[in-house]
């Protein structure tokens, strides 16, 4: 008698089956036991040949027959990692969020902490590719936000997302990495050391992928509507007009969830996306605390729900107090600042506006880059 897990392990695994098609057959068998239990001449009409002569091998044989054998080699597999873990969708462990999405995955491989799944959490999305104040931007609001009880979820990706999983992490928040590859395979490679940070702080690595799926451009769509679909709300950092941010957005307004996006430079491409997301409606924020105060209900509601289900609940911290950590500027800082504008400017067009020597000027700017006020681009400065 197969396990819920293996029996749903198996149904994945039949050629052409897919998601979409694992619900179909759930919504006419129930359960995939009772699938698995039907003759297979019944289910000629519902599946293709291959994958009707692969199940017909598997009911004469299910030892030697290769479904038989890849299914013990998954099973032996997440059996052999103490830390990896196989949450079917009827498992109360599976997050309630992310059942309420249309068709959601039928099976979650999570490796590390299962449990942080049903913590309250926010996405983080953006370019891979980010200016320095966008990585900036997504540091703060993830420790921030982290710090406030929010775990959150990203990508793993280059970019606005590995910065909000550092800044999670810097907070000693919990964060979450969903993955567009099979849960044994860490892309980008450069990320091996980020993802086991991420495990080994509470947080969990997450993939509906079968173990050994590679890197394909069309898993990501589908790894991004889980980002969605576990989050009470989706912020935009920074994103072009067309990028997998915005498809991340779009499956977020689908599931009925939140959208929040940072307006940038207009002379920024990668402020295109936030701009067209806030012309859409989405909710447009300078800090964030803008976004605890709309999701307040959220924690709340999650709470009480990790509270009924006896998982360990984060502790939610109050707001900030002590020392100021602004730094201090003096006069000449102070206008300075105030002159620079969050556009690229010339160092010889500010002091122009200044009437400054250049050479003293340069100096001043430095001052304000170490002190994380602004930062260079090419010629240029701009506030952060």
């Amino acid at each position: 008698m197969l396990s819920p897990l293996a029996a749903t392990l198996l149904v994945l695994r039949l050629p052409d089956v897919g998601v979409a098609g694992y619900w179909q057959l759930l919504e006419l068998f129930g359960s995939p036991l009772h699938f698995l239990n039907q003759p297979v001449q019944s289910l000629r009409s519902l599946l293709n040949p291959v994958a009707a002569e692969l199940l017909g091998q598997f009911h004469a044989d299910q030892r030697t027959s290769e479904l038989g054998q890849k299914l013990a080699k998954d099973l032996a597999y997440i059996a052999s990692q103490s830390d990896l873990h196989g949450v079917i969708y009827d498992d109360p462990l599976y997050p309630r969020l992310l059942r309420e999405i249309p068709r959601p995955p039928p099976l979650l491989f999570v490796r590390g902490d299962p449990t942080c799944l049903s913590l309250p959490q926010l996405a983080i999305v953006g370019s891979r590719n980010p200016s320095g104040g966008g990585i900036e931007n997504a540091e703060r609001f993830a420790h921030y936000l982290a710090e406030r009880g929010f775990a959150i979820t990203s990508g793993l990706a280059l970019g606005i997302d590995a910065a909000a999983h550092r800044g999670a992490l810097r907070a000693s928040g919990k964060t979450i990495a969903v993955m567009g590859t099979g849960i044994d395979l860490i892309y980008p490679a450069r990320h091996r050391q980020l993802a086991q940070q991420i495990v080994d702080s509470g947080g969990a690595l997450v993939s509906e992928f079968p173990f050994g799926t590679a890197s394909h451009a069309c898993n990501f769509p589908q790894r991004n509507r889980i980002i969605s679909g576990l989050s009470g709300g989706t912020l935009v950092v920074e994103a072009a007009v067309q990028s997998g941010s915005l498809i991340t957005a779009s499956y977020a307004l689908q599931h009925d969830r939140e959208v929040f996006a940072i307006p940038g430079s207009i002379h920024n491409p990668l402020a295109r996306g936030c701009h067209q997301l806030i012309r859409q409606g989405a909710t447009l924020v300078e800090t964030a605390q803008d976004i605890v105060d709309q999701l307040a209900g959220l924690l709340s509601y999650k709470r009480q729900e990790i509270k009924s289900l006896g998982v360990l609940q984060p502790e939610l911290f109050e707001e900030p107090g002590g020392v100021d950590e602004r730094p201090v500027l003096d006069a000449d800082e102070q206008k300075l600042l105030q002159a620079l504008g969050y556009d690229p400017l010339p160092v010889d067009l500010l002091a122009e506006r200044m009437g400054l020597d250049v050479g003293f000027l340069s100096a001043q700017l430095i001052g304000l880059e170490i002190k994380g006020l602004i930062q260079q681009i090419g010629a240029c400065y701009q506030r952060l």
